[in-house]
């Protein structure tokens, strides 16, 4: 982002300071709303919690949502405004790295800021984004975000849904897609929703499952799937709540 530079590397709330300009600067292109200006203060304050940093849990959730990719027969990435905001160059890593379709899904859902939504994720290398047709609906939802593609998020088996997205998570839950959730809340309905839980700034957990997928790349279906089976999502996300609680304290997780 242009801004940026106006905040040296070097100062102590630089991540933060640099997080809070991409979401303002999103406001400004249309790409954010001003309501995930509340949102990421939200995150901010559990991140903080974390210690802000990726604790072992979380990574190893992301090697278990990088297996699942790897072994969909059609993944799907999720993508709102902040996440447009914040990631959107590791959204197309990802989508590289995992032949993951990459679809806009909004609650304040207009053509004009899906349109500018998709024009920004082009502008950071997607060649294909979904979710301007919006052609289906995810049962059981009576907002804009059960507008999905037929061939997108209504046709796939695993379904990345960062941040928070409650009734959203349970509805595709019941649709019997496999979900993977970003989300620094532990005790989120997305966060227990999810088969794969991923308690991590979106701003290190994306690069973290591109970067599992990769070294996973070569890997039998038969090692993919014990990745998956050995996960206990329980047991992550208790990992995760007793490090809001205790802070370093938790680290013999």
């Amino acid at each position: 982002m242009s801004d940026e530079v106006d905040v040296p590397e070097d100062h102590p709330r630089y991540q933060s300071l640099v997080t809070r300009h991409r979401i303002e600067d999103g406001v400004e292109k249309g790409i954010t709303s001003t309501q995930g200006l509340i949102a990421e203060g939200r995150g901010e304050a559990f991140d903080y919690l974390l210690g802000e940093e990726t604790i072992p849990s979380a990574d190893r959730a992301a090697r278990a949502a990088a297996a699942h990719f790897l072994l969909a027969e059609h993944p799907v990435i999720s993508v709102n405004g902040n996440v447009a905001a914040l990631v959107p160059e590791e959204v197309v890593a990802l989508a590289g790295a995992t032949g993951a379709d990459i679809e806009v899904n909004l609650f304040g859902r207009t053509a004009e800021r899906v349109q500018a939504i998709a024009d920004h994720l082009r502008e950071h290398g997607a060649t294909e984004v979904k979710g301007l047709t919006a052609d289906a609906r995810i049962p059981g939802l009576s907002h804009e975000r059960a507008k999905v593609d037929a061939d997108g998020i209504y046709d796939a088996d695993v379904v990345l849904v960062p941040l928070e997205d409650g009734d959203r998570a349970e509805a595709l839950g019941e649709m019997g897609k496999t979900e993977i959730v970003i989300d620094l809340n532990p005790l989120s309905r997305s966060a227990r929703t999810a088969a794969v839980p991923i308690v991590d700034n979106i701003l290190r957990a994306l690069p973290n499952v591109t970067r599992h997928a990769r070294d996973l790349a070569g890997s039998s279906r038969e090692e993919l799937e014990a990745i998956v089976t050995e996960f206990d999502r329980d047991a992550a996300l208790e990992a995760a709540e007793r490090r809001l609680r205790e802070g370093a304290l938790a680290d013999g997780e």
